[in-house]
């Protein structure tokens, strides 16, 4: 080989060595431009583990595809005495089953032995926490309807109608961090049938509640629901007050519970709750959520 092929293989090797080069460094460059741009639009997951801080609904519901089966159970008061085996004598049920249409649309359906009474309710995720400062909150909104069916005497002229309570809510919920998450919800209720004149067909409240993460698997949630005087006057109405140890257990979730609301739905417990925590009228109980998977998975067959 002459000296002039070798300087040209040279001079070859040289330009295509810069060519592979500046390649590289442009998809390195598109690279670290997709993964900014991906991470500034990374969602914030898991601001709560269950679809209810105690009684109250958070921002979560079941993904796309997916079932949540719901079990809230209430005994009678602690102060019931020791007759009454302290309340566990007594109970009140809530059996719920939640489906995710989308990952930010969900429906609802249950019933509560409390007045024997059905409801349903649809949830939609308006606005998602992001990592970063786009969106510092995460914002569902709740509709929910009630139909108590109990037999009262006396009241049997009460059609369907009558019986109907309705809610709306707006649930603003921040994950602060991997330990603390809270949530703020105004709520408007209205009432069909009330039970004097003097009381309010249309209610307004603001609930708050928050989740302290303590180990991987448990935490503690509380709630406080304030509703404002001169709405319901005939009957003496505590502000709603609830407390929760919830443990993860894979899939599912299981929470021991304290309360003065004996009720678990909105148009009852934010303005029907009687109980107080200072005379000990507070109802022990707990929340059960399992979850279920509906979607079936594709398999993909590798040819050897």
């Amino acid at each position: 080989m002459t000296l002039t092929q070798k300087l040209f293989l040279a001079l070859l090797s040289c330009m295509t060595f810069q060519h592979l080069s500046a390649q590289d460094s442009t998809l390195l460059n598109m690279l670290n431009d997709s993964l900014s741009a991906n991470k500034g639009k990374t969602y914030v997951s898991g601001t709560f583990k269950a679809t209810h801080i105690v009684n109250m609904q958070t921002i979560e519901s079941p993904a796309k595809n997916n079932l949540n089966f719901v079990i809230q159970h209430r005994f009678g008061q602690l102060n019931s005495g020791s007759y009454n085996f302290f309340g566990l004598d007594n109970a009140t049920l809530r059996l719920g089953l939640d489906y995710g249409i989308t990952d930010r649309l969900a429906v609802g359906l249950g019933r509560s032995s409390y007045l024997k009474t059905f409801d349903g309710w649809v949830k939609y995720k308006l606005l998602r926490q992001t990592e970063g400062r786009q969106m510092p909150v995460s914002v569902s909104i709740l509709g929910n309807v009630t139909d108590y069916t109990q037999k009262i005497i006396g009241e049997d002229y009460l059609t369907m109608k009558y019986r109907m309570a309705y809610a709306g809510q707006l649930l603003i919920a921040r994950k602060f961090s991997s330990r603390l998450s809270l949530q703020v919800v105004p709520t408007y209720l209205h009432y069909n049938l009330i039970p004097t004149s003097s009381d309010k067909n249309n209610v307004f409240a603001l609930g708050m509640g928050g989740r302290v993460k303590l180990t991987k698997r448990m935490s503690i949630d509380a709630e406080y629901d304030y509703l404002p005087s001169n709405q319901v006057v005939s009957t003496p109405v505590h502000n709603s007050f609830s407390l929760g140890w919830d443990i993860e257990t894979g899939g599912h979730v299981f929470q021991l519970v304290f309360s003065n609301s004996q009720s678990m739905l909105e148009t009852q417990y934010l303005t029907q709750t009687t109980g107080s925590w200072g005379n000990g009228d507070i109802y022990f109980g707990f929340n059960i959520s399992r979850n279920f998977n509906l979607k079936k998975e594709s398999r993909i067959k590798h040819q050897e």
